[in-house]
């Protein structure tokens, strides 16, 4: 869930302190490993891998990160995100313990290499498991301690990680620090916001868990039973807050910088608010960032968090005042466009002070009397907010930040209440309310409040971030008044606009009841709006040589004058590679806070149509962020990606005729495979025609499975639903990472035939796995990359066939005494007997015409002489060592 991502990866009658002096963790004998990462501009990072053993036997997936600096430093835990392992939060470990830090990464249970069930943070498992990580780490010789068995410590983590984060602060003393960020406070609030069950994010929860069995039977039994009644019960609410750190909300003293997403349906901005509000009333210090992404898509500004992470902890773990933390509240907003990119411009606004969400209220009169509004029998077809799942390709809410109208509203299921005309620009900073009476036929309402932005002609609007405030109304036969606290944003309208205030009574991501009713609506005053003046932007000051600009412009205009040359916001076609899916030319990319550590340096390679080309390389080669950049997710340093001639860039065109499966897909568990490739689809916004939906479903070969509910499919078959998915449209380059990842050997088969049948069509794949005796299989070429380089390209064949391992074909079985000899004879290490002759590994020097002499001599029955050698061989040779 970058979920995208996004995305997320027994009852207790009260919470209880789990006691630090509890015994120490087991390390398993011989799990431990220890590498040097380093690079030519940075220092190394020593990593020492293990699997630890908890207090009840699970096993749990380590890496501990230390620097070169001697002396002892403060501890940092890093939690990973639902779905994810220890392996997403590695770079930030490697650049924290180059900061000064000892840092500790983990799979929690069920996820990654860890074991065990997974209990969505729950205090008697994944909690006590940060304690017992914590008594390791009070352990070792690089860590300060406070006192002996207590290590000066922080937590950080995003969404999972970042409310595990929270809740070890709440259960464990010896936590110093924490910077969660896009999490919840209170998970039954977050799923089951004011009594209405979030079905689609539930659906992804559990689907990227990797189905209901791997999670604990609790809250596999709740999860079932909600789903089937589509209504959260008490007991449900129970499991979920007794996981939730607003369980201990009076025990989290810790200095804490709370980092929250505006484009977040999931976890939402009311979630860091209740957050702050607690954990300041305990006294300790709390900053609030609202960064412009979040679990629905949009910018995670990870490199600008990163960085004030590490300065929050340089503050209160390694005790340095002068530490820049940044202001008490911090949002980013979306200032327009770039013309060169076409990615939204992002600038910071800030205040001395946390203003909460109902700051300065305004309020605005709004219009539209009485109004009858149907809930259609099962709820459908229902209103298109937020699409979960999404997240990782952009997101809705990114396009809303860009002034984009993506929400859909059915007519008859939905009252509107608009406002005058706005006289001057008003910005939006918190949660609106408004009162309404409620009325309905059945005995419980629900409906769906939100804002949106009318434009002066009336006909576009804008639902900011995509949000919607889910309200059940009970007693509503008779009448009632409710308040509703509409989705916290930030969001300016400009004069000329208005503000269109809508009740509707469904939503795609939320369940609604199935019965039909009517309900009568009605508002009783005027739309509360939060301002929040305080919230300014800082004018950065002028730099010297902003000066000179205008004498810079006469010089440089007069260059393009003598020169000719002319700049441009994109490059033009190259007509020669029209037919080429793609080139990649000098293409590199730094990692960030580093002008020289690379991720991707000077890259360049070319396929061709019908090519299944596998993309190899150790963890760390680049090929993700390669991937990425291919994708026009991020911009490359230097170089150009060309796809059928056009340069890549963020939105460019030509990505159209591109398909990937990156991340696992959140499907709807309660849909057909069908229905949910229809409703993704529909979600592109591009005639149904264009789809190729049944050329698509016949390649991935899911049969008569597509009539089933996804909940019933199995992990291959979930796997091969997204690669459909990915080939919606028949794109001409088709990316695919890890597509077997949890599939077993026939499955594995099945997915290989699937790219073999894509590429048959004259269209072309490009997969990045690290199962090599597959990629040999199923590849027509290979790039090979190690520390951000090609370092070789060719077909499978040619790349396979060099080495220094021979096969001899004999007529007749060799007898041993001729192998002997064999494996004597100059220039040859070995000889094997196979069962089709003989198997020589050859000396360096040793040469395949010499063999044969040698042979012939023997009377050795020599019928054929040819290379042998895995890809693997060839892998390992060519990257010097293992992967």
């Amino acid at each position: 869930m970058d979920l995208r991502g996004p995305a997320l990866r027994g009852l207790l009658k009260g919470p209880r302190r789990l006691m630090a002096a509890a015994a120490a963790v087991v390390v398993l004998a011989g799990a431990g490993t220890w590498t040097a990462v380093a690079s030519d501009a940075a220092p190394p990072v020593h990593r020492s891998d293990r699997v630890m053993a908890m207090a009840d036997g699970t096993r749990i997936d380590t890496s501990y990160f230390t620097g070169g600096s001697t002396g002892r430093r403060p501890a940092v835990l890093l939690g990973h995100g639902f779905g994810g392992s220890k392996d997403d939060v590695r770079r930030q470990a490697e650049d924290l313990a180059r900061d000064g830090y000892a840092v500790l990464t983990w799979s929690a249970r069920g996820f990654g290499h860890s074991r065990g069930k997974i209990g969505l943070n729950d205090p008697k498992h994944e909690v006590a498991d940060v304690s017992r990580l914590i008594d390791w780490l009070a352990k070792q010789p690089q860590v300060r301690l406070d006192k002996p068995g207590d290590p000066r410590v922080g937590v950080a983590g995003g969404s999972y990680g970042g409310a595990i984060s929270l809740l070890a602060a709440g259960y464990d003393r010896r936590v110093d620090a924490i910077a969660p960020a896009v999490t919840y406070w209170n998970l039954a609030d977050a799923l089951f916001p004011d009594g209405v069950f979030k079905k689609l994010w539930a659906g992804v929860f559990f689907n990227t868990g990797g189905g209901c069995a791997r999670f604990e039977p609790a809250l596999c039994r709740m999860y079932d039973r909600v789903a089937e009644s589509g209504t959260p019960d008490a007991a449900a609410r129970k499991l979920l807050e007794e996981r939730s750190p607003s369980a201990v909300a009076d025990r989290i003293k810790v200095p804490t910088l709370l980092v929250q997403g505006q484009t977040d349906s999931l976890f939402t901005l009311a979630q860091a608010d209740a957050a702050e509000k607690a954990i300041r009333a305990n006294g300790a210090p709390v900053d609030v960032d609202w960064i412009a992404g979040g679990h629905d898509g949009g910018d995670m500004e990870s490199s600008r968090v990163q960085g004030r992470v590490t300065a929050w902890f340089d503050r209160y773990l390694k005790g340095e005042k002068s530490a820049d933390t940044g202001p008490a509240f911090r949002i980013t907003r979306t200032g327009g466009v770039d013309s060169t990119d076409g990615a939204a411009q992002l600038r910071g606004a800030s205040t001395d002070a946390y203003p909460g969400l109902r700051d300065h209220r305004r309020t605005i009169a709004l219009t539209g009397g009485r109004q009858h509004v149907v809930n259609p029998a099962g709820a459908s077809p229902p209103g298109v907010s937020a699409l979960p799942g999404l997240g990782g390709s952009g997101g809705l809410a990114q396009l809303s930040a860009l002034g984009v109208g993506v929400s859909l509203d059915f007519p008859g299921q939905y009252a509107k209440f608009d406002s005058a005309p706005l006289p001057r620009d008003l910005r939006i900073t918190g949660s609106p309310t408004v009162t309404a009476h409620v009325t309905s036929t059945s005995e419980d309402a629900v409906l769906f409040g939100k804002v949106y932005d009318v434009g002066p002609d009336g006909t576009r609007q804008v639902l900011p971030s995509q949000l919607v405030a889910p309200l059940r109304v009970t007693g509503a036969k008779n009448g009632k008044d409710v308040t509703i606290a509409l989705p916290a944003i930030d969001h300016e309208v400009q004069k000329g606009h208005r503000l269109r205030l809508v009740l509707a009574s469904t939503d795609l991501g939320y369940a609604s009841p199935a019965a039909p009713a009517t309900y009568t609506v009605t508002v009783q005053g005027r739309l509360s709006v939060p301002t929040a003046p305080a919230v300014t932007t800082a004018a950065a000051p002028l730099p010297a040589w902003v000066w000179w600009l205008p004498l810079a412009g006469a010089v440089a205009a007069l260059a393009l004058l003598l020169t000719g040359r002319r700049r441009t916001t994109a490059p033009a076609p190259a007509p020669e590679l029209a037919d080429v899916p793609l080139q990649i030319t000098d293409l590199s990319k730094r990692y960030a806070r580093s002008a020289d550590r690379y991720a991707v340096r000077e890259l360049s390679f070319r396929v061709e149509k019908g090519q299944v080309l596998g993309l190899l390389g150790p963890n760390g080669a680049g090929k993700t962020t390669t991937l990425r950049m291919l994708m026009g997710l991020i911009t490359p340093d230097g170089g150009e990606i060309r796809v059928f001639g056009h340069a890549i860039r963020p939105g460019a065109p030509v990505l159209s005729r591109v398909g990937a499966f990156v991340e696992g897909a959140g499907f709807l568990p309660h849909l057909s495979g069908r229905e949910n490739l229809e409703l993704y689809w529909r979600a592109t916004g591009r005639p149904a025609g264009d789809a190729h939906l049944d050329e698509a479903l016949q390649i991935a070969g899911l049969g008569d499975a597509l009539a089933r509910a996804v909940r019933t499919y199995s992990q291959g078959m979930r796997q091969r639903l997204a690669i459909a998915q990915a080939m919606l449209g028949l794109p001409d380059l088709l990316i695919l990472d890890e597509p077997t990842n949890g599939l077993d050997p026939p499955q594995i088969r099945e997915m290989r035939e699937v790219m073999i049948r894509y590429a048959a069509g004259g269209r072309t794949v490009i997969v990045s796995s690290h199962l090599l005796a597959e990629v040999e299989q199923s590849c027509t070429h290979l790039v090979v990359m190690d520390h951000g380089r090609l370092v070789q390209a060719g077909p499978v064949r040619e790349i396979v066939g060099s080495g220094d391992t021979l096969l001899v074909g004999t007529g007749t079985a060799v007898a041993e005494p001729i192998v002997e000899k064999v494996a004597a004879l100059p220039g040859v290490d070995s000889a094997v007997r196979t069962e089709d002759g003989l198997l020589v590994r050859l000396e360096p020097g040793g040469t395949a015409e010499r063999l044969v002499v040698e042979l012939v001599r023997l009377e050795v029955p020599v019928a054929s002489v040819g290379p042998h050698r895995r890809l693997e061989d060839a892998f390992l040779t060519l990257i010097g060592g293992a992967p």
